[in-house]
């Protein structure tokens, strides 16, 4: 393996919308803008852990699709496997929270460019020669025909190159809106090496729940993956939270638990996705998977005071967050 990794994530870009400070959505007449979306927000947080990310998606041939580019390519996220086309950007709005009422989102991503693609918009081979890792994750699947046949496609020709497959169980009970997931979702959790989750989104989306410790080892043993990450978010403020995960290795039968971290919580968006990003990234290091896991945790607690949908974390800091905790 180079001393640079490549890692290809993919997923919908979207641009989100709050309002400033902690006022409620439209109580102003002000919005600030961002961009990002869970597998963009992974391939942000890893190009800046020291692992070259190439982001697939599709975008409209549009200012806002232009403007999503430009952003990625701020970041030095690879775009060369980007489609363009569609009508449309999907947007998102998010009302953040400076007391203990849950964050508020409103999505208007209906009929977007990423939700009317085909499997032929992508040459999967030509675009996973030379990866060493492919990232998805549960929201993928939930938009539609076209982006689960494409990721379901993505996977096999990963499995095909012998590539790890990580699938992060994001759920969004918005998305599924009168529709069974676990069907969808249970033959991509089979393929996939490194499963990653917290327990609602387990339950919700493979209908699996289990106490303490037995979550992850059912689930490894019940889709056959080789590490299966449970994060934990526990809220005990305003804007204070704990973060924490938990690493479960199917081939050793070992249980890891990170440390607990408390913050001082900025912008809760992405935490989860700069989890992955870190635990991907040590991996990829050839890092134990103990340590992987506290790079991971480190890396999402990081995230939780940046304001945005990216976290930017370099690996030296996330490094640092982590000895600060032994």
């Amino acid at each position: 393996m180079s001393t640079t990794p490549r890692a290809v994530t993919f997923g919908e870009m979207l641009l989100r919308l709050s309002p400033p400070g902690d006022e409620k959505l439209f109580e102003s007449p002000a919005l600030r803008t961002f961009f990002g979306g869970a597998e963009a927000n992974v391939a942000v947080a890893l190009n800046h852990l020291g692992v070259q990310a190439d982001y697939v998606t599709r975008l409209p041939e549009s200012p806002l699709g232009d403007a999503a580019l430009d952003a990625l390519r701020r970041e030095k996220v690879g775009t060369d496997w980007i489609a363009r086309g569609g009508s449309r950007l999907g947007l998102y709005f998010v009302e953040p929270t400076g007391d203990l009422r849950d964050m508020r989102v409103v999505y208007d991503r209906a009929e977007s460019a990423f939700a009317r693609i085909e499997p032929a918009d992508f040459d999967w081979p030509r675009i996973l020669a030379g990866a060493a890792w492919f990232h998805s994750t549960g929201i993928t699947p939930a938009l539609g025909d076209g982006p689960v046949a494409a990721l379901a496609r993505a996977v096999a020709c990963a499995r095909a190159a012998h590539l790890p497959v990580s699938l992060d169980l994001n759920y969004r009970a918005a998305l599924w809106h009168g529709r069974t997931p676990r069907p969808v979702l249970e033959p991509l959790a089979r393929q996939a090496d490194v499963l990653i989750g917290n327990r609602d989104a387990v339950r919700a989306l493979l209908g699996v729940d289990g106490d303490g410790d037995a979550l992850a080892p059912r689930l490894a043993e019940q889709y056959g993956c080789g590490l299966v990450a449970i994060t934990q978010r526990e809220i005990l403020g305003p804007r204070e939270q704990a973060w924490s995960a938990t690493l479960y290795d199917a081939a050793t039968k070992t249980h890891a638990r990170s440390r607990r971290h408390v913050v001082k919580v900025l912008d809760r968006v992405g935490g989860g996705d700069c989890f992955a990003a870190g635990l991907i990234a040590a991996l990829l290091h050839d890092q134990p998977a103990a340590h992987a896991l506290e790079f991971g945790a480190a890396a999402g607690a990081l995230k939780l005071a940046v304001a945005g949908d990216f976290g930017r974390a370099t690996r030296a800091e996330v490094e640092d967050a982590v000895r600060q905790c032994t």
